[in-house]
């Protein structure tokens, strides 16, 4: 049996241990689930799927579960700065020790058979919140819904917050096939919350087919903004005077008005009051999202690295900074529509500088320059050794009234703060 004295010599070896970094399927990881939980207790449980805006949902209820009093467990991933970041509790991120302990636990039962790093992950986010007695787990789904390691769960309640074109050699090519692995997270006679306002009809005959509780937006629940609040209402409900999100975008009255329903229906388990509903709207923060650093020059950090992601960051970059000069500081992994993100975002860049990432999935230089010279895109600069370079040199070529853009992969905004916590 393995066994490490520090978090790092862990999570190495787990990178190490299995062939496939994405391995779908259930049955090795719910087996070794039984084993570490035999009794297979779980408190009240959401989870969370959808192409973007998951990170998001989690964010707002884990805010207002916080302000009403709960001891909240939220698993997310990936995480930004330090892995300890998808495993928290009341927002935050649990100690080495705690994740050490219990990846020793699951190595115990483990029985030989095969996990992922990213199903080590899952197995200690569900040990340590059921061993930490929270009153509720909020799991967000890491790839898909139907194969992923957090479907060993059964949800009280499930939510998808979007669905766009992402992972298409694991989930399919078209919104249809993506909606119908998304939806294995629905379970019969449970409520499935759908924030997508266009939601493909596959979600609609899964619901159907599983027996679950469908609430779509603008269906089963709406919300309507005034100039300085706004309305969530059902049939049987409505709160009026919500404060505007915090995180920013017009996304984000979708993504909270998902969660309110949410939230509205575990009331009988987990009574929560329309002022900690506020409260958790005004207060939410996460990192990477529409993340403004107010500079000379302020940077703006976003973590979308799809289209459906990058349409809403032009839309938020229109509303918000129309005239300014737009530097962007761009990277992406090359498994993703890095055509399709250049074809969105050249209208509202003024120039771009490709700052490249130390992963094995990042897109490399050559390929970028194929990429622009494609969209014949000429305003483009190469040749840094990374994040902190190409940050430097379009900082040097931006003045008073520009916008310094870092997007395109979570893997570059954490370069970018992991930069500016060394100044």
């Amino acid at each position: 049996m393995m066994h490490f004295d520090s978090l790092k010599g862990w999570l190495d070896w787990q990178e190490s241990l299995h062939p496939l970094a994405i391995d779908l399927g259930l049955e090795r990881v719910a087996q070794v689930y039984r084993a570490l939980n035999p009794g297979q207790a779980k408190c009240p449980t959401i989870t969370v799927a959808g192409t973007n805006g998951k990170g998001s949902c989690i964010a707002y209820l884990e805010a207002i579960y916080k302000t009403q009093g709960y001891r909240v467990g939220a698993y997310t991933s990936p995480h930004i700065l330090k892995y300890n970041e998808r495993i928290k509790i009341n927002g935050i991120p649990v100690s080495d020790e705690l994740i050490c302990e219990t990846f020793t636990r699951i190595e115990a039962v483990r029985a030989g058979i095969s996990l992922s790093y990213f199903e080590f992950g899952t197995l200690a986010a569900l040990d340590i919140f059921r061993r930490e007695g929270v009153d509720v787990q909020l799991l967000e789904v890491g790839l898909g819904g139907r194969l992923d390691a957090v479907n060993i769960v059964d949800p009280d309640i499930s939510l998808i917050s979007s669905i766009g074109i992402d992972h298409v050699d694991w989930l399919g090519k078209t919104r249809e096939a993506i909606a119908r692995e998304k939806v294995g997270i629905f379970r019969a006679g449970t409520p499935a919350i759908v924030g997508d306002p266009e939601p493909p009809d596959s979600i609609l005959q899964a619901a159907a087919d599983k027996k679950s509780l469908l609430y779509c937006l603008g269906n089963e629940f709406f919300y309507h903004k005034q100039d300085q609040s706004w309305t969530w209402q059902t049939d049987e409900l409505q709160i009026d005077g919500l404060p505007e999100p915090a995180l920013k975008g017009d996304h984000q009255y979708r993504n909270a008005a998902s969660v309110i329903l949410a939230v509205t229906m575990m009331q009988k388990v987990l009574p929560v009051s329309h002022d900690a509903i506020r409260s958790g709207l005004r207060n939410v923060n996460l990192p990477g999202r529409f993340q403004l650093i107010d500079a000379d020059v302020p940077v703006l950090l976003d973590v979308g690295h799809n289209p459906q992601a990058v349409k809403t960051l032009k839309a938020y970059l229109t509303e918000n900074f129309s005239g300014k000069r737009i530097h962007a500081i761009f990277s992406m992994m090359k498994d993703k529509d890095i055509a399709e993100v250049l074809e969105i975002m050249s209208p509202v860049v003024y120039d771009w500088y490709f700052a490249p990432l130390v992963n094995p999935r990042a897109a490399s230089e050559s390929l970028m320059r194929e990429m622009f010279s494609k969209r014949a895109i000429s305003k483009v600069s190469f040749g840094y050794t990374g994040f902190a370079e190409a940050y430097n040199a379009a900082k040097n070529q931006s003045h008073k009234g520009d916008l310094l853009l870092v997007f395109g992969s979570f893997f570059l905004v954490s370069d970018c703060l992991v930069e500016f916590q060394k100044s």
